[in-house]
C-alpha cells in the first residue's frame, strides 16, 4: 500500500502575489517617482528581485513584503473578509480625484468639520 503523505496539504506559499497587490506596489513606487532600481537600493536588494515581485515571478517572504510596503509609505492590515468591501470603499473614496488631488485628508471628521455641521448640538 502506497500512502501519499502530501495529499491534502496545501503549499505554504502562493504562486504569486495577487495582481491587485502587485499593481498597488507598482503604483506606489511610481507615485514616489522611483524606478525599480531606486526601490531596490533603499531595501538593499537587487533590482531583478523587485522586477520579479512586481511581475509575479517571485513571491517575497513576509518580512521582505512588509519592508517594501513600509518603504513605499504604506502598511499591511489584516481585515476580516466580511469588511473588505467597506474598507475598499473607504480607501477608494479617500483616493478619488477631487479638487486638491494629492493632498491628504483625514478619514474622520476634524474639529473644523464638526463646527461647520448643520446638526443641532446640545450645549451644556
Amino acid at each position: 500500500m502506497i500512502i501519499d503523505a502530501t495529499k491534502g496539504i496545501r503549499p505554504l506559499r502562493q504562486g504569486a502575489l495577487p495582481s491587485d497587490m502587485r499593481r498597488a506596489l507598482i503604483e506606489a513606487r511610481k507615485e514616489r517617482g522611483w524606478s525599480q532600481r531606486d526601490l531596490a537600493s533603499r531595501l538593499y536588494i537587487g533590482q531583478r528581485h523587485i522586477s520579479g515581485i512586481e511581475s509575479g515571478k517571485i513571491v517575497p517572504r513576509y518580512d521582505t513584503l512588509l519592508e517594501i510596503v513600509r518603504t513605499l509609505d504604506r502598511d499591511l492590515v489584516m481585515v476580516p473578509r466580511a469588511l473588505m468591501p467597506l474598507v475598499q470603499s473607504l480607501v477608494h473614496d479617500h483616493l478619488k480625484d477631487e479638487p486638491g488631488e494629492g493632498e491628504e485628508r483625514p478619514l474622520y471628521a476634524t474639529h473644523r468639520d464638526e463646527d461647520n455641521s448643520q446638526e443641532p448640538r446640545d450645549e451644556v
